[in-house]
């Protein structure tokens, strides 16, 4: 029977597992969730057993929907959220539970490595701006607050590097979650010395870095066990979930660009020469010879989900009486009202933002309200206002010398036209749909057949298998519109910055 490659993505909620032929044709999507544990304010983190536990059901679920699904499995990769510290003893045990890429407990600590190395030397070093979001500043401040947790730290690992050690018994990591520890030299791929000292670890407690798509292992009888999958079924190292919904859309060059939007918004804008821009992450492509530049947008989708629960009950009870969704009832009624949201400009930075602001007291701003102001209006002006930060985010990017002419855009909020209408026009150019999406998990598949072998030429495989359905032109006379909206809503921002951080220190 034809080969099947398997391809798990560990996200923030929930893995998804996804079984492709090598044609690219979906044959299994399945998904088992677990949980966040907020334990304090900015604190955020997980079990890796929980982890362990949805893999192995979201893979036996996968492969019972294709026939002899074990047997066929060519080789499997794991994609997961970044970045993430998880410290494990010498058999391989997590010390503590996880702090994921949400937790932001460790803003002192990215300050005190600011002032003892500088902004400036850890860009340069690391190819990233220090902040709280990377592994850093989270290392030194488990060196400060959990000393014995350190000393019997033989490994850090990230999200799929825990996975693939239990489907494995061996650890390992690829470029894209290394350099997301901002612990390494972008430029050489070596670990930092001065970095190290500073937060109290060796490199040696870092693991061996392969490429993505490079076979970390084989699955052992006991994952066997666990997983249903055949004992020996080749392993690839995996990599980043933002690199790897990279694959899936297409983007393999550089001038297409993706946007995956949810609850938030990853920009994807890919370049062959390592570029790297202060106020975007930086990071290598899955694809060996390539690099990213990522825009970390951090509530596009989660303002919309905002104003549905709080301000949109009477479209929540008309969904469930319709059975549809409050969302799709939303922005139709954002259609009633006209470009520029009747004088409403709306700053989508509900939990502060990330790139290309990196605030995280900045705050969402319904700006120009007056008593002639329609519930349309506030709708359509959170869809533009996403769209606006998006485009901040793409010409930071083509400032550092990355080049877009056409984006891609995947995730549960492209399903609506009128706000890829709206992208298509603020950012003036293109804007394409593939015919399906799963994900991260998609690329992940890919990975698994590269180190198996599969594709030898994966670009031309990827051009093939990559369906674009839909097509959305920008509008010449809305988009200079959208462009002198868009200089008010940049400075309203600037005009705010200083008067978000005074609210900050006198609101408890």
């Amino acid at each position: 029977m034809e080969p099947l490659l398997l391809g798990i993505d560990v996200g923030t909620s929930s893995v998804k597992a996804v079984l492709l032929d090598l044609r690219g044709n979906l044959c299994a999507v399945c998904q088992a969730e677990y949980p966040l544990h907020h334990i304090r304010p900015a604190w955020v983190e997980q079990d890796p057993d929980d982890w362990w536990r949805a893999t192995c059901q979201a893979i036996r679920e996968a492969l019972g929907k294709a026939p002899h699904g074990a047997e066929r499995v060519l080789g499997l990769a794991v994609s997961s959220q970044a970045p993430t510290l998880l410290p494990l003893d010498g058999a391989g045990r997590p010390l503590r539970p996880a702090m994921i890429w949400m937790d932001r407990r460790a803003e002192a600590e990215s300050a005190r490595l600011t002032e003892l190395l500088g902004a400036e030397e850890i860009h340069r070093i690391t190819g990233n701006r220090p902040d709280e979001f990377y592994v850093a500043a989270r290392l030194l401040w488990l060196r400060d607050h959990e000393p014995d947790v350190l000393r019997q730290t033989a490994k850090f690992v990230q999200v799929n590097g825990y996975v693939n050690y239990r489907l494995t018994g061996r650890i390992g990591m690829d470029p894209a979650h290394a350099v997301l520890l901002q612990m390494r030299n972008y430029a050489t791929g070596e670990w930092s010395q001065a970095l190290c000292s500073a937060c109290g670890v060796e490199p040696a407690q870092f693991p061996e870095v392969l490429e993505a798509h490079g076979v970390q292992g084989e699955v052992t009888a006991e994952a066997a066990q666990a997983t249903g999958l055949r004992t020996g079924t080749p392993v690839m190292a995996g990599t980043v979930d933002s690199a790897s919904a990279a694959l899936e859309v297409g983007v393999v060059e550089p001038g297409i660009a993706a946007e995956m939007t949810g609850t938030s918004t990853v920009v994807i804008i890919p370049n062959d020469s390592g570029l790297t821009e202060p106020a975007l992450i930086a990071m290598p492509h899955a694809l060996p010879g390539l690099h990213l530049l990522l825009g970390a947008m951090v509530s596009s989708g989660g303002c919309l989900r905002w104003f549905r629960d709080q301000l949109g009950q009477s479209e929540v009870q008309a969904a469930a009486e319709q059975k549809t969704d409050a969302f799709d009832l939303l922005t139709e009624q954002a259609a009633e009202a006209p470009l520029g949201s009747d004088g409403v400009i709306f700053l989508p930075y509900m939990m502060g933002e990330r790139s290309p602001l990196w605030h995280t007291n900045a705050r969402g701003v319904f700006f120009g309200l007056s008593l002639a102001t329609r519930k349309a209006a506030l709708t359509r002006s959170i869809l533009e206002g996403a769209a606006f930060a998006l485009r901040h985010n793409v010409e930071v990017a083509t400032r550092a010398g990355a080049e877009v002419r056409e984006m891609r855009s995947v995730g549960g909020c492209s399903r609506s036209d009128l706000w890829n209408q709206i992208k298509a026009d603020v950012l003036g150019m293109p804007l394409l749909l593939p015919r399906t999406s799963v994900g991260s998990p998609f690329g992940a598949a890919i990975l698994a057949g590269m180190g198996a072998g599969a594709f030898p030429d994966v670009r031309k495989s990827l051009l093939e298998m990559v369906k674009l359905d839909r097509r959305f032109e920008p509008n010449q006379a809305n988009r200079e519109k959208y462009s002198r909206i868009y200089q008010v809503f940049r400075d309203i921002y600037l005009h705010l910055k200083d008067d978000f951080d005074r609210a900050a220190a006198v609101t408890p």
